[in-house]
């Protein structure tokens, strides 16, 4: 009788809370919700490849990339990312003490991914974590080589369009950089640009060659945002209004 009445307590607990969830069960959830947030920040449609989600993945506070699957983001079913995530939690004791776990999740990183989509729980792999080379970097545009090389036209003379690419010709660029020459109305407007993400600010150089003045220059960054048309020749022609 005794140990009946010492058994209601818990069974009324039980009946009126649901099952209690373990420690483990709610450290593993915390682990879980890194994945999810690390899912949140590779999600996108910009096209990727696999090397450049992992690298990304691998750059995520508390993430551990242990597997790729897949090209790229927008190959078949996308790129698939094994990550490893810590979690902790409490127990209930009367003196708690602090359990944590290490668990795998797959994230999808695709077109058709949706954003805070739940990761998959996954074995983890055997092995240590990938290893990814940093990004390269993209090359110099040469801002004081293009100042000091652009011809000086008089207050009442043209600039000469050939003149101007000859001079850039002479600059031995880099076959990353872009180059575009545009003449109008006894100007010649200039850009040098190098190939962006679609995401971020793209690097780009600005000039204007025309009468009494040759100027040099590099947009604001808000203007290389993209869809802003800074990095464009027009904007070396024709400035567009400096952001507020």
């Amino acid at each position: 009788m005794r140990r009946l009445l010492l058994l209601v307590p818990l069974l009324l607990f039980t009946i009126g809370c649901g099952v209690v969830q373990s420690s483990e069960d709610e450290a593993t959830d915390v682990a879980r919700e890194v994945a999810r947030k690390a899912g949140q920040r590779l999600y996108g449609q910009r096209p990727r490849t696999a090397e450049e989600v992992g690298r990304s993945a691998s750059g995520i506070d508390g993430v551990e990339v242990l597997r790729l699957t897949g090209a790229s983001t927008h190959d078949g079913d996308g790129v698939d990312v094994v990550v490893r995530t810590s979690g902790s939690a409490y127990d209930g004791s009367l003196a708690p003490e602090k359990v944590a776990v290490r668990r795998c999740f797959a994230v999808r990183v695709s077109p058709v991914s949706e954003w805070g989509e739940e990761p998959r729980d996954v074995d983890c792999p055997e092995g240590p974590p990938l290893a990814f080379a940093p990004p390269p970097e993209p090359p110099r545009l040469p801002y004081e080589e293009l100042r000091a090389q652009l011809p000086r036209i008089p207050a009442d003379g043209r600039a000469d369009e050939a003149e101007v690419r000859r001079t850039l010709a002479a600059l031995d660029l880099r076959p990353e950089i872009r180059t575009e020459v545009k003449a109008d109305g006894g100007r010649v407007g200039v850009l040098l640009s190098v190939k962006g993400n679609g995401f971020d600010a793209q690097d780009c150089l600005l000039a204007r060659v025309g009468p009494g003045a040759t100027e040099v220059w590099v947009p604001p960054r808000i203007q290389r945002m993209p869809g802003e048309g800074g990095c464009t020749v027009g904007n070396a022609l024709d400035p567009l209004p400096s952001p507020h």
